[in-house]
């Protein structure tokens, strides 16, 4: 095989010669007949311009998504899915926004009407709520409880009943805090007939969303609701990510604690047992976050953007 051009007249005929093959879809017997040559010469003239940087073949996608980071990701991390979104504005609204809609798109094209769909309380589920256009029949079921705070406008119950009305199907919600003071709250909460009627159904559920938190100010919704002194006692015992209020270690093992027993919502062992989990995560920040979640395997699929998925491959 040639491994260099050997002069002008070689590259012209080479750069035509790929042209006619790449460009215009000609067979290699067509091009040899037009330039007179034998079609073992095309051959070859066209894998010297490859090794030669003539022709480049880029596998890719002009938009939103980086389909290479996207396989990439998959592939290390052996997710079902990965879907990275390549965008110039790292703001965080900016960030929840888009991935919102890459989350929205991708739930689209994968819950058919033999699922069941289960929602957990993020600000990023919130901004894939809003993105949905359609779905199949399929029951929706709330996850976890609600979040009380004056920066959120909507919370789990609405997302449920939102996601419920675009699917057509039946909407498992019910109305309770996913913190409470002590645990004895938590026990009589969960005994309420339409907390336990929505419980009822975790085993049921086939996909579901979550968002991933980092156990940090402004990272995590359940670090912000809770008081300074947890938070310090949480972060000495290796709490580095929560997901759907699951506590979890920078190993991926799940942390169990006196605020574990707080909370209204889905456990880690019926997380880990829903088919197909989907975690979608923002802010490059975030990667020991995520990387935590992946090796729980409590997350089957991520939606993220290239800054943070160059961190985790960084990291890994």
């Amino acid at each position: 095989m040639t491994d260099r051009l050997e002069g002008p007249v070689e590259l012209v005929l080479t750069a035509s010669v790929a042209r006619r093959y790449y460009v215009d879809n000609l067979s290699k017997v067509e091009i040899a007949d037009e330039f007179g040559i034998s079609r073992f010469k095309v051959a070859r003239l066209l894998e010297t311009a490859r090794s030669m940087g003539l022709v480049r073949i880029e596998i890719g996608w002009p938009g939103a998504i980086d389909v290479g980071l996207s396989g990439l990701l998959q592939e290390r991390f052996q997710l079902l899915h990965a879907i990275v979104i390549d965008t110039p504005d790292e703001h965080v609204a900016t960030l929840r926004k888009e991935l919102g809609v890459a989350a929205a798109a991708l739930l689209e094209e994968i819950v058919t009407s033999e699922d069941v769909l289960g929602l957990s309380w993020a600000r990023s589920v919130s901004a894939m709520t809003g993105s949905l256009t359609r779905l199949p029949a399929t029951p929706v079921v709330q996850l976890t409880g609600a979040l009380s705070r004056p920066d959120i406008e909507d919370s789990s119950i609405e997302l449920v009943r939102g996601v419920a009305q675009i699917s057509g199907g039946p909407a498992y919600l019910f109305y309770a805090p996913l913190v409470v003071p002590d645990a004895a709250t938590a026990g009589a909460l969960r005994r309420q007939p339409e907390v336990a009627r929505a419980f009822a159904q975790f085993g049921a559920v086939t996909k579901a969303v979550a968002g991933i938190g980092q156990w940090a100010a402004g990272q995590s919704t359940v670090y912000d609701v809770t008081e300074h002194r947890e938070r310090v006692r949480l972060h000495r015992q290796g709490v580095v990510a929560d997901v759907s209020g699951i506590l979890l270690s920078a190993s991926g093992e799940f942390i169990e604690t006196p605020l574990s027993e707080r909370m209204i919502g889905i456990t880690a062992r019926q997380l880990a047992a829903i088919p197909e989990v989907i975690g979608i995560a923002y802010d490059a920040v975030k990667a020991p976050a995520v990387l935590s979640t992946i090796r729980s395997g409590l997350i089957k699929g991520l939606v993220t953007h290239a800054s943070l998925a160059r961190a985790m491959l960084d990291a890994s």
